[in-house]
């Protein structure tokens, strides 16, 4: 039987011993004594490491019977301890414990197994397409039937138009027409003067100079201003509808309201909605008038045309039908913007996180239905007119 002692003497009254005995070619004993605290047991933790790097032992056999004093840092030296022979498959055992270490070992449990973790699994592409699905399905649920509840509550403020919350209206009307008319006709602005630059660099090479007035005029009134109009409309007020109403959702407000007998649906979207289709058909009107200023401006400067000219040529190419289609899609556009954006606000999840998400989804799906309802005017009008 060999014999290694290692002993540890700090500063002050309080010193450790620590010391291996190889009882046999496999099984190595530790023998503690002394005290062993927050004072001693760093001075042992570097004959630790050095104990399994130079020894290669076939079991663990602590002694602590001559351990006088023992706190928590103790309890985790031999928690550490117990931790290493475990991960070697090695048998552990302590001999000599008093009740008062057993005590303070309870206090520090002992460090679980650490399970293998399995390879993470990335789900096919069929079964990405069917979560998809199901995924679009129950969306597709979910919108008809506020599609339902709004309706009734629409019929139903119409049967009772007191019951409608007119200064909401008027309050959501400010926000989403005034307070959009600067950016609004800024950007109208801008695509007159984009189309009527670019269309003028390809009709100047046959003296058409004239037809700009009637493309610039056609294509704001019947496509780009109730289109631009509506996805400015969706990415400032659509996602401030959606956010409002999901943050009353994180803070319980919609369910206070329910508590209290209100529908939220009515007392909610019906507002926006009203206030929506009061505004944006103006707002069209008002990007056309701004699309066409453009498209003047670089008529008259860059094109030698007269304003007169220019104003004549665009009202003979533009008809009744064409602004009162024009004005029918900005209210389809109007219903879409205010339903889609309530819509998502009240299916946002209980935080930051599903507010901010239920925001980006309501531009999201409401520019999606804008061009999908245009299309469908495109077509419709086509064989109207």
């Amino acid at each position: 039987m060999g014999k290694t002692a290692m002993e540890e003497r700090p500063p002050g009254r309080e010193e450790v011993s620590f010391q291996v005995d190889r009882v046999s070619p496999g099984e190595r004993v530790l023998s503690f004594s002394g005290s062993l605290t927050v004072h001693t047991v760093g001075g042992l933790l570097p004959r630790l490491r050095e104990f399994w790097t130079t020894e290669n032992p076939a079991g663990i056999l602590v002694d602590v019977s001559g351990l006088r004093k023992v706190d928590t840092a103790g309890a985790l030296f031999f928690r550490e301890l117990e931790g290493e022979s475990r991960k070697r498959s090695l048998p552990f055992a302590y001999r000599g414990a008093s009740g008062l270490l057993e005590g303070i070992l309870g206090m520090v449990p002992p460090e679980p197994d650490v399970l293998p973790v399995p390879p993470a699994r990335h789900p096919g592409l069929v079964e990405e397409i069917g979560k998809g699905t199901v995924a679009f399905f129950r969306d597709f649920v979910r919108v008809t039937g506020f599609v339902g509840d709004l309706t009734l509550a629409i019929g139903s403020c119409l049967v009772r138009p007191g019951s409608v919350r007119w200064g909401d209206v008027l309050h959501y009307m400010r926000r989403a027409g005034v307070d959009g008319l600067p950016i609004v006709g800024l950007i109208s602005l801008l695509l007159g003067l984009i189309m009527a630059f670019m269309s003028s660099l390809q009709l100047r090479q046959f003296g058409a100079n004239l037809y700009v007035a009637s493309l610039v005029g056609i294509a704001m009134v019947k496509e780009l201003g109730p289109m631009m109009t509506a996805i400015l409309v969706a990415g400032r007020s659509g996602s401030a509808y959606a956010a409002e109403i999901g943050t009353m959702i994180v803070h319980e407000e919609v369910d206070a309201l329910r508590t209290m007998g209100f529908e939220p649906v009515r007392f909610l979207t019906v507002p926006k909605v009203i206030a929506a289709v009061l505004v944006v058909p103006l707002l069209t009107l008002y990007a056309d008038f701004f699309g066409v200023a453009g498209g003047l401006v670089v008529g008259v400067t860059g094109l030698d045309l007269t304003v007169h000219t220019y104003l004549r040529e665009t009202m003979a190419s533009i008809g009744l039908f064409d602004v009162f289609s024009s004005l029918a899609k900005s209210l389809v556009f109007a219903v879409i913007i205010a339903g889609i954006g309530c819509q998502r606000g009240f299916q946002a999840g209980r935080s930051a996180e599903g507010v901010g998400a239920s925001t980006t989804s309501a531009v999201v799906a409401a520019i999606f239905l804008i061009i999908v309802a245009d299309s469908a005017f495109a077509i419709l009008f086509h064989y109207i007119g």
